[in-house]
Order: C-alpha cells, then structure tokens, then sequence
C-alpha cells in the first residue's frame, strides 16, 4: 500500500508540473522571418520616413533638452530653461536619452524626434514575440502589423513626448511578469518590477496603471504556495518603490535654492507633481489654484491647448 501511494503522489506531482509547463519554443521558420521584416520595415517607414519634417516635436520638451545639454546641472534636474530656474513637467529618463541623442548626432529636430521613432518600432517586434510565445506567429504577426499600422501610435512615434518609450518599457514588463508567473521565479518578478520603476521615471504613475494586472497574474498564476506568492509580491513592492523614488527623492531632498523649481507642482516638490499634475488631476481634470509660491508652467499652457480637457472620456477628445 504504501508504494502504491508513493506512486499516486508522484504521478500527481509529474502531472501538476505538466499542468504548469510553459509555451514551448518553436524555431522562427524562414517565412515568419521575411513577414517579421516585412511589418518591422512598415513600421520604420511610417515612423521615420521624413521624420526630420517634423521640426521639433513638442517644443516645451525640445527647448528642455537643449538647456539640459548645456550642464550636468540641467541634465540632472531636467530644467526648463538654460539658467536652471524651473524644471519640465515630466521625470527624467525619456529626456535623458533623448539627450544623449542630442549629443551623439548634435541638438536637431531628428536627433531628439529618432528614440521615440526607434522605441515605436522595437515595441512592434518586442508585441510580436510576446503574442507568438502564447498564441503562435500568426497571432503574433497580426499584433505586430495592427501596433505598426494603429494612426495614433504612429503618431505618437513621431512626436518627442516620452510615450513611446513608456510603451516599449510596459511590453518589456510585461515579458517578464510572464516568465515570473510561468516560472515562479522571483527574480523574473524583481526584474518587473524595476523596469516598471524605469517606467515611473518615463512618466510617473501613468507607468503603475501595470501594476494591478501584473500583481494578480503573478498572484494566481505562479506555481507556489500563497504564502511564498505573497512574500515575493512584497519584494517585488519594495523594488518598484526603491526604483521610482530613487530620483524623486533625490531632488526634493536638495535645498530649493540649489535646484530648479518643480514645474506644474503647487508644492515645489516632486512627488506633489507625480500625485497632482501627472497624478490624479490627470483622471479628474481638476487642477489646483496655484499657490503664492508656484510657478506658471509652460506645460499646462501646452496641454491645455493641444490636448482638450482631461479626465475619463479624454480618449474621444477630437483632438
């Protein structure tokens, strides 16, 4: 009796493992080869093709970048004007890299226009890979081809507004909570974590709206017990914050008389601009009064006038 219910539990074992086995590889065939390039080249053409036409893009983060090649100083608090007195109204990677293009290939509309461009074309082939591993590469190809072909992401593409790059950071995210909960291992679901922290830093809390979703893929999809789920979920919290705040906190820490002013902020602080401006008032539409204190920002001029009201329905604004 006893052999036979040692056997019972293997085969239960080898039968739960089987259960939770992930996609297998299959080997990318010589024709999904040629349509991957075909579609990776639709997508280059639209998002480059005479992409130095379009002059400079958003011009508040345009003049940002040029005052931000001018010193570390402005680089690092991603400031606004040339004499560092008041910052941008977004976090600092997207610019960052847009000036390292900057300086690479010199300040011009194409070179802080190309990352956005580049990143848009990398999200096509990084959508591809991810729809192929579940639902095969025909699947794979029409995500692929319908984010290469969708006007509005084009348009985005084209445009040095960092959104792009936040959308190939939450598909790269989202590779690796895939493989965190397929595997349950916690440094798939770690690595998650900080690229969406790299995320906050794109633009702010518009990168946590991930968060829930992945949370419960990992929470009800990994083959660990709950407790261990849970644990690692509170690790995985621990990193996204570290990483998120790391340079927040490092510029609110930093006397005011030693940096820009937060532009957009009504406190003079960076997280007050990630949980107001770039926060809440995003879903609402209800902006504060500025304080005696604040400075007007260009921004919110920007927005106002390029983008429509804020709030729930602003996907159906005409604009």
């Amino acid at each position: 009796m006893e052999h036979i219910t040692l056997a019972t539990e293997i085969t239960d074992i080898q039968e739960s493992d089987s259960a939770q086995t992930p996609p297998t590889r299959t080997p990318v065939s010589l024709w999904e080869r040629v349509a991957l390039g075909a579609v990776l080249l639709i997508s280059a053409f639209f998002n480059i093709f005479q992409l130095d036409q379009q002059g400079y893009g958003n011009l508040y983060y345009a003049a940002a970048v040029k005052s931000m090649l001018a010193n570390f100083h402005n680089f690092f608090f991603v400031s606004f004007d040339p004499g560092g007195f008041v910052t941008v109204d977004k976090p600092p990677l997207g610019l960052w890299i847009q000036v390292v293009s900057a300086k690479i290939f010199g300040f011009s509309g194409l070179s802080i226009l190309l990352p956005e461009a580049i990143a848009g074309v990398l999200s096509v082939a990084l959508l591809y890979f991810l729809v192929r591993r579940v639902f095969g590469p025909a699947a794979g190809l029409v995500a692929a081809l319908t984010l290469a072909l969708t006007p509005i992401s084009v348009v985005t593409n084209r445009n040095n507004t960092p959104d792009s790059l936040l959308v190939l950071t939450l598909l790269l995210a989202s590779w690796c909570v895939s493989l965190a909960a397929e595997k349950g291992r916690l440094r798939w679901l770690l690595l998650t974590a900080l690229i969406v922290g790299l995320g906050f830093n794109i633009k702010m809390l518009q990168a946590y709206l991930v968060v829930p979703a992945f949370g419960l893929v990992y929470l009800l999809g990994a083959p660990l017990r709950w407790r261990t789920r849970i644990v690692h979920l509170a690790l995985a919290a621990l990193v996204l914050l570290v990483v998120s705040l790391s340079w927040v906190l490092a510029v609110d820490l930093t006397p005011a008389s030693q940096r820009p002013y937060v532009g957009s902020s009504q406190a003079n602080s960076e997280i007050d601009l990630a949980f107001g401006y770039n926060g809440l008032e995003r879903l609402t539409g209800y902006h504060r009064g500025n304080s005696s204190a604040s400075t007007p920002s260009t921004a919110t001029v920007v927005a106002a006038s390029e983008n429509g009201g804020a709030g729930p329905l602003r996907l159906f604004n005409t604009q």
